[in-house]
Parts: C-alpha cells; sequence; structure tokens
C-alpha cells in the first residue's frame, strides 16, 4: 500500500493545479490555431505542443529531472540554446538562405519603412519603464512590437534571461495572429483611395547587385549597430550563400534542414518553458498585454510614416500605405496580409513583391534595433 500510495503522489493527477489547467487549454487553442486556421503551423504546433509537455504535472524538486527549470532534465539541455541565445543566430542563418533582397533594392528608400516600423519598440521601451521594469528587461519587452521571435528571444537572453519564456511566447503569438492584429490597424489608418493605389513594378536587379549586398549589408548595419552581429552575421552570410550560385548545396540545408531543425528545437522549448509553477505570473500578463501594444504601434508607425513618405512623392511614385504595415519582421505574413487587403480593394492591384521590400528590412531593422538597446544598457550588463 506504501508503494501504491507514493505512486499516486508521483501522477499528474495528483499535482495538477488550475495554473496547468489554464496552460494546456493555451497550448491546445495554439495547435487549434495552426491547424484549424493554418496561422504560422510550422511555429504553432511545436510551441502548442511544448506547451502541452511543460504542463504535464509532476512532483518537483525530488530528483526526477523532468521539467525544463531542472538541472540535468533533457528538456533543459535543449533549453540551454534559448538561454544562451545559441538558436536565434542559426534562424537567421535559414532566412538569410531563403530570402531574395531583390525588391528591397530595386526600391531602396523602401528600406525607411522597416526602420519606422520598430517605432512600436522604443515606445514599448518607455512604457516599460513606466511601469516599473528595469531597463534591461523594458528593452527585451519592446522588441516583442518587431514580430521578430528570434530577435526577441536573443535580446532577452543577454538582458533579461528571467522573463525569456513570457517574452519569446509573446512574440510568437503575436507573429503567428498577424492577420488577426494588422488588417483593423491598417484599415482604420488608411482611406479606401489610399488602399487601391497601385505602385508601378519593381526595376530588375542584377546578380552582381544581389551578391554585394549582403558583404555592404553586414559591414554598414554591424558597425553602427555591433551588438547585432550575430543575427545579422548569419543573416548575410546565408544570403550570400544563396547568391552566390556556388554554394547551393549550402544555402538548401541552411533553409531547408537546418532552420527546420532548430525551429522545432526552438518551439518546443518555448513552449515547454511555460510550466505553470514559474510562468503563470502577474509580470508575464503585463507583458503579454505590452507586446501587443508594441505590435499594434510597429503596424501604425510603418504605415503612418508611408503616408509621411506619399506628401513628397508624386504621380506612379506613390506608395500605396499599407505597405508600411509590412515593416515588422514577420515574414512574409505580414506583406501576404497587405496582399490579400489590396486584393479585396482592387481585385488587380498586386502588391505582395512591392510589401516584400520593408518586410526583408523589417528584419534587419528589428536586429540593429537590438543590438543599439545592447549598445545603450551595455553598462548595466
Amino acid at each position: 500500500m506504501e508503494g501504491l500510495y507514493q505512486f499516486l503522489e508521483f501522477t499528474g493527477f495528483a499535482n495538477v493545479t488550475v495554473g496547468h489547467l489554464l496552460m494546456i487549454t493555451v497550448g491546445l487553442i495554439f495547435i487549434y490555431l495552426a491547424i484549424k486556421k493554418e496561422y504560422e503551423p510550422l511555429l504553432l504546433v511545436p510551441i502548442g505542443f511544448g506547451i502541452l509537455i511543460g504542463n504535464i504535472p509532476f512532483l518537483e524538486n525530488v530528483g526526477l529531472q523532468l521539467g525544463i527549470y531542472e538541472d540535468g532534465s533533457v528538456l533543459n539541455y535543449l533549453y540551454f540554446g534559448v538561454l544562451k541565445g545559441i538558436y536565434p543566430p542559426l534562424i537567421f542563418l535559414g532566412i538569410g538562405a531563403m530570402t531574395d533582397f531583390s525588391t528591397l533594392l530595386s526600391n531602396p528608400k523602401l528600406m525607411l519603412l522597416g526602420a519606422a516600423a520598430q517605432l512600436g519598440i522604443f515606445l514599448t521601451f518607455l512604457a516599460s519603464l513606466a511601469l516599473g521594469f528595469s531597463q534591461q528587461q523594458s528593452a527585451a519587452i519592446g522588441i516583442i512590437g518587431g514580430a521578430d521571435g528570434p530577435t526577441a528571444i536573443f535580446l532577452s537572453s543577454k538582458l533579461a534571461p528571467e522573463l525569456i519564456g513570457p517574452i519569446a511566447i509573446a512574440a510568437y503569438s503575436y507573429m503567428a495572429l498577424v492577420p488577426v492584429i494588422q488588417p483593423p490597424v491598417i484599415k482604420l489608418l488608411t482611406s479606401k483611395n489610399e488602399r487601391k493605389i497601385k505602385m508601378k513594378p519593381p526595376r530588375s536587379v542584377s546578380k552582381l547587385e544581389k551578391m554585394i549586398f549582403p558583404v555592404v549589408g553586414l559591414l554598414l548595419t554591424t558597425f553602427i549597430s555591433p551588438g547585432a552581429l550575430p543575427l545579422l552575421g548569419m543573416l548575410f552570410f546565408g544570403n550570400i550563400l544563396k547568391e552566390s550560385g556556388v554554394t547551393k548545396r549550402l544555402a538548401d540545408t541552411a533553409s531547408k534542414s537546418l532552420i527546420d531543425i532548430v525551429t522545432i528545437l526552438l518551439g518546443l522549448t518555448v513552449g515547454a518553458s511555460t510550466q505553470a509553477t514559474t510562468f503563470l505570473t502577474p509580470q508575464s500578463i503585463l507583458i503579454f498585454v505590452l507586446g501587443a501594444i508594441s505590435f499594434m504601434i510597429a503596424t501604425a508607425g510603418g504605415v503612418i510614416f508611408a503616408k509621411v513618405m506619399n506628401l513628397f512623392l508624386k504621380g506612379d511614385n506613390k506608395l500605396n500605405p499599407m505597405i508600411g504595415a509590412a515593416g515588422v519582421s514577420a515574414v512574409p505574413d505580414s506583406a501576404r496580409v497587405v496582399q490579400h487587403l489590396g486584393l479585396k480593394e482592387d481585385p488587380s492591384n498586386y502588391l505582395l513583391m512591392h510589401a516584400m521590400a520593408p518586410n526583408v528590412a523589417g528584419v534587419i531593422g528589428s536586429a540593429v534595433a537590438a543590438g543599439i538597446l545592447m549598445g545603450f544598457l551595455l553598462h548595466l550588463l
């Protein structure tokens, strides 16, 4: 009987809490949205299932080494890549190897929209400070506005590792919910006529330009923001593997097998880090609220700046201001949202290629913003 009682004591039924049940429900919702609604399934399925794994109740601190926060557990070893910022640069390597920057090179002024969309990062940084978060924590929370999960994880691993769980979940959640969050903001800030603006086709970009860009891009961005070197170095390295034409095998590995493996590990461990006994705090809920505000401000910043640019542009050089919303780095979902809204207003208005320019600029912009924040806060590390 003593053995039976001990067995029962170790079961999940004996250790379950309301928090565990709440997080399991969240995990199931993530999986539902991924499969039924197809919201970023490559992210939400691993994260959602990771939430289930992380919230199976067990007796803690008795030497079982099961939980993600228990030294020596398998999940803890896998989580090391998140805590030390190892996974995000590998993700950036894969993104670089699959990204075509030709739309950005054909119309470089659209890079300004990627910069404008980073407004949400810095405004949320100030809001977080006002709510009592430390400078390091505020910087890590603010980066959620870039809708860039890897950058959010990378920066929080350096500045606020204690908040890496809620920040990562918030960042990836809002990346997945781009089709839900962005359209109302875009429609609120644009008129029907503005949404119907047709942009002239982008010019053709030469192979030489595409090969030079990763080298010049690396030197310019990392000289300005050395803190972003692990991210941008891998991004541009992956891109030159793609564009050089002589390293196809390496580019294919980076853009397919490698990024898929890292996405599985990252998503699963980030999901498992939502262990209810550690994750569910008022601070985590506040981070989710601030992250949503940050993302909406970033979307608005891109749209408004596109409207400002139109004041100085004439004729067919005018921009459809909706493409400013793609300045966040949720590639390619933000660009697809703009494309969908454009076609809804005018079935002959194809904006995807135009929106991809600020979209890929947003990837670079969020990484640069992270590096700048690290530079400002270096004395506090």
